[in-house]
């Protein structure tokens, strides 16, 4: 080894012989290309239920399940269709748009008040039938 002296110095020593120095400019530019926005994808999972019914309930329990251990689940756009059939798509929660835009966090076509996602959530809409607002 020629040189005795701390990483720092050679490392600062070759940025200045490449045309780096202290002025603060980086020696690797920008990417020409610009970064593409993230974009929404699905993932089906297969499961057996006895009926429609019963295969809901359990289609919105593993939504709001995966919702918990992963933040980027989006709750919202969870669907349920029959296994042959993926084109009859059915939504599982109700998605009605609040007066602060925040979206409901329940189960499609509930009764009541709508509610914002999160304890404590804020409420609204009539809350006299199913499927209101």
């Amino acid at each position: 080894m020629r040189d005795n002296r701390s990483p720092h110095w050679r490392q600062r020593r070759a940025a200045g012989a490449l045309g780096g120095g202290r002025d603060g400019r980086s020696l690797i530019g920008p990417p020409r290309r610009p970064t593409r926005p993230h974009r929404f994808f699905t993932v089906h999972l297969g499961f057996t239920a006895p009926g429609p019914a019963e295969a809901r309930e359990l289609a919105v329990a593993y939504a709001e399940a995966l919702s918990l251990l992963r933040s980027e689940v989006a709750l919202g756009a969870a669907a349920l269709s029959p296994a042959d059939a993926w084109q009859r798509a059915e939504r599982l929660f109700c998605g009605a748009l609040g007066p602060d835009g925040e979206r409901c966090a329940d189960v499609a076509d509930h009764p009541g008040f709508h509610h914002a996602p999160g304890p404590g959530g804020l409420g609204w809409g009539d809350g006299d039938g199913p499927g209101d607002g």
